[in-house]
């Protein structure tokens, strides 16, 4: 009897990175002629980015560094939300951005549905924050895999503990 394989799915972010791309944005906004002058900062509050800035276009060009740097730091961009723009003290505007990390119930229940339609031989459950996909042939696991790979699903996802 051969012994099941297992993966988990998982939703997260690296802070560590989150941290590192923010000095490295912030490095280079102390550099650029078009933010000379400014009162432009990202910082770090718990599971929250804060962007403060002059003007709603260098809040825009601000969170364009941002991106790019997160980007470059393989921090996963659909698990940010940003919320509304709103007023802060200076004459500046601040905008707060919440870090989603772990997979909700709404999109867990997608990515199973996902993996019932495949009509393979593997079995999913939920497990707090994350999904466990279990299966006897690896070539079902691996089929599972890209089909969440192609799903357009609304937070990015990675595999691991690949058994």
């Amino acid at each position: 009897m051969a012994k099941d394989s297992s993966f988990d799915i998982v939703s997260k972010i690296e802070f560590p990175e989150v941290t590192n791309a923010i000095n490295i944005a912030m490095k280079e906004i102390a550099t650029r002629y078009d933010f000379k002058g400014s009162k432009s900062n990202v910082s770090l509050e718990k599971e929250e980015l804060v962007l403060v800035s002059d003007d709603e276009y260098k809040l825009e060009q601000l969170k364009d560094v941002l991106i790019s740097k997160l980007i470059k730091r393989n921090v996963p961009i659909k698990n940010i939300s940003y919320k509304k723009v709103e007023n802060a003290s200076g004459g500046t505007v601040r905008q707060r951005a919440e870090l989603v990390s772990g997979i909700d119930k709404d999109n867990a229940k997608k990515i199973n549905s996902i993996i019932k339609d495949k009509g393979l031989k593997v079995k999913s459950q939920i497990q707090d924050d994350q999904i466990r996909v279990t299966g006897k042939s690896r070539d079902d696991l691996q089929q599972v895999i890209a089909a969440i790979r192609e799903a357009d699903l609304p937070i990015d996802v990675q595999f691991i503990n690949y058994r």
